[in-house]
C-alpha cells in the first residue's frame, strides 16, 4: 500500500504516547498500521494465487470469497485514513506525482510490454486510460487524493460516496476508462477512512470486541461455503454495472449499500485482531507498494504457463503449498533490498522536475496504504517538517 510521508505516529486519545502500550515518541512509526498494510496485501496475494483454485473446490472459494469481500475495502479505507492531511499544497502534489503517478506510468507500460513479450501479442495496446490488472488501484488513489479536499468539506462525505457508488452500480453505459467503476464502487471506503480518527480504532482493542470479530469472522467464512456453489464474486470486483452479474438495473440499490456494510464489518474485524506490537514482519509495511506493484508479474505469468495445470495443486495439500508460496513471495518482494532496487521507479525523488520548496511551505504528504515511504532521505524530510507541518 503506497505512503507519502515516511512516519505516521500511533493512535493516541490524548498524548503522543499509548496508555496501553510502550511509549512511541512523536516521530516514531506506528507497528499497527504497517502490520495492517502487509497482512493486507497478504490478502491481495493470496486472494490472486487461490483464483485458479476455486474452480471445483468448494473450500477455497470459500476462502476465497471471505477475502474478496474486504480486503479491498481495507486497502481504501487506510488509504483514505492516511489523506487527512491532503491539502493540495505543492510539497503533497509533488509525493502525489512521485509516490502515484510515475509508478503508475513506469509499471503500466512494463505491463503492457510483459504481456505481449509472455503472450507473444507484439500488437497488445498500451493505454494509460485503461489499467491492466492491478494497476486500476493507482489510477484510483489519485482521483480519491486530489480529490479529497471536496471530501473533507461535506457535511455528509460518506453517503454522497456511497450515493456516486450506487450511482456507477446501476450504470451500464458509464464507460471503462480508467477504471472508474472501480474507482466510484470503492471511493466510499476511501472517503470513510477520511472520517476516522485514532479513537474508532482505539475501539478495536477491546477483549469483547475481538471475540466478537473472530465470532463475525468465522460466520463469514462458513456463509461462504455455503453460497459457494452458486455465488459470483464478481459482484466484490466492482467492475461494472450489476446488470453485469446477471440483475436487474436497479437491484444495485440494494446491493451497493449491503456489500458496503458488510465489507466495513469484515474490515473492522481483520483490524481488530492486527497486532500492535513490533513483529518479524512490521518493517516489511514500509514495502508494500513494491510488493502491490510485482506479484502481478509472477501470478499472471503462472497463469500465462498453465502453472495451475498440475493436478496435485487442486488437492488440499497442493492449496496449502499454493498459499505458502504467495505468502513467501509477497513477503520476499516487501524486503529491503527489493525496495533499494526499485526505488528510483517507486520513490524517485525527482527533485529536477521541481521548483525548490520555500520555508513555509509544507513537505510531508498525506500517506495512503499501498506503501510506506520511509526511505532515510525521507524519514530525514518528515523530521524536518515535522514542527510545522501536521502529522497524520
Amino acid at each position: 500500500m503506497p505512503e507519502d510521508v515516511a512516519q505516521h505516529s500511533r493512535p493516541a486519545l490524548t498524548a503522543p504516547s499509548d496508555r496501553d502500550g510502550p511509549s512511541v515518541g512523536r516521530g516514531s512509526r506506528d507497528p499497527y498500521f504497517d502490520n495492517a498494510k502487509y497482512l493486507t496485501l497478504v490478502l491481495v496475494a493470496c486472494g490472486h494465487a487461490w483464483e485458479p483454485l476455486t474452480y471445483g473446490s468448494r473450500a477455497a472459494t470459500a476462502a476465497y470469497l471471505t477475502v474478496y469481500a474486504f480486503h479491498m475495502p481495507a486497502f481504501a479505507l487506510i488509504s483514505g485514513y492516511f489523506s487527512r492531511n491532503f491539502d493540495m499544497a505543492p510539497g503533497r502534489l509533488r509525493r502525489l506525482l512521485t509516490g502515484v503517478v510515475v509508478p503508475y506510468v513506469v509499471f503500466e507500460t512494463a505491463y503492457t510490454l510483459f504481456y505481449r513479450w509472455a503472450q507473444d501479442d507484439p500488437g497488445y495496446p498500451l493505454s494509460l486510460l485503461d489499467p491492466w490488472y492491478v494497476m486500476w488501484f493507482l489510477v484510483a488513489l489519485f482521483v480519491w487524493r486530489v480529490t479529497t479536499p471536496v471530501w473533507l468539506a461535506l457535511r455528509y462525505p460518506v453517503p454522497v460516496a456511497l450515493g456516486l457508488a450506487t450511482l456507477a452500480a446501476v450504470s451500464p453505459d458509464l464507460g471503462g476508462d480508467i477504471s472508474i467503476q472501480r474507482v466510484l464502487g470503492f471511493l466510499p471506503f476511501f472517503v470513510l477512512g477520511l472520517t476516522l480518527r485514532p479513537e474508532h480504532f482505539e475501539r478495536l482493542r477491546g477483549r469483547r470486541v475481538r471475540l466478537g470479530a473472530l465470532v463475525v469472522g468465522v460466520g463469514a467464512l462458513v456463509t461462504a461455503y455455503g453460497v459457494a456453489p452458486w455465488f459470483d464474486a464478481g459482484w466484490f470486483y466492482h467492475r461494472g454495472s450489476v446488470t453485469g452479474q446477471g440483475a436487474s438495473r436497479w437491484a444495485g440499490l440494494l446491493t451497493t449499500p449491503a456489500l458496503f456494510g458488510l465489507a466495513v464489518l469484515l474490515t473492522a474485524c481483520f483490524l481488530a485482531w492486527v497486532p500492535r506490537r513490533h513483529m518479524w514482519f512490521t518493517a516489511l509495511g514500509t514495502g508494500t507498494m513494491c510488493g502491490y506493484l510485482l506479484h502481478g508479474f509472477v501470478i499472471k505469468w503462472a497463469r500465462f504457463r498453465d502453472w495451475y495445470a498440475a493436478e496435485w495443486l487442486h488437492t488440499p495439500l497442493g492449496q496449502l503449498a499454493v498459499t505458502a508460496v504467495a505468502v513467501a513471495g509477497i513477503t520476499l518482494l516487501c524486503t529491503s533490498p527489493v525496495r533499494a532496487v526499485l526505488r528510483c521507479v517507486v520513490e524517485p525523488r525527482m527533485e529536477w522536475a521541481f521548483k525548490r520548496p520555500t520555508a513555509a511551505e509544507p513537505s510531508a504528504a498525506a500517506p495512503s496504504a499501498v506503501d510506506a515511504a520511509s526511505s532515510p532521505s525521507s524519514q530525514r524530510a518528515t523530521a524536518k517538517a515535522a514542527s510545522r507541518a501536521p502529522e497524520s
